[in-house]
């Protein structure tokens, strides 16, 4: 669940990216409404999967997603333009974040000091 949790985010960070870029600085009442709306359900679900997925994790493929999505659909939409090498790219956009999903996080080489009772200073 934490996952599809995630990935919903992610589409709503795209949702609240492109709606901002509409808003004109905030200023259109109805791209402005969806940017604030999008942005705070998307933020709850990045928090909800954060509970499970380790941040690091969870951050680049909210990120990674949200912005690939972002940029397909303002091609899709005809405000960016479409190349050979915008597609690579989104291509190993979407490759990290499917790879950051099937790769087993383990444990750390080394505990952190915050989290074990060791001095900061060790």
């Amino acid at each position: 669940m934490p996952w599809t949790v995630l990935l919903i985010s992610a589409v709503l960070e795209a949702v609240w990216a492109t709606a901002l870029g509409q808003s004109d600085g905030l200023s259109v009442l109805g791209p402005s409404v969806v940017f604030i709306v999008a942005l705070t359900l998307s933020m709850l679900g990045l928090g909800y999967a954060a509970k499970t997925i380790p941040i690091s994790t969870a951050y680049a493929v909210w990120t990674g997603a949200g912005a690939a999505l972002t940029v397909a659909f303002a091609m899709a939409t005809g405000e960016e333009a479409v190349t050979a090498l915008r597609v690579v790219f989104l291509a190993g956009i979407v490759g990290a974040v499917i790879g950051l999903k099937l790769v087993k996080g383990g444990a750390p080489s080394r505990p952190h000091p915050a989290r074990d009772g060791e001095d900061a200073a060790d």
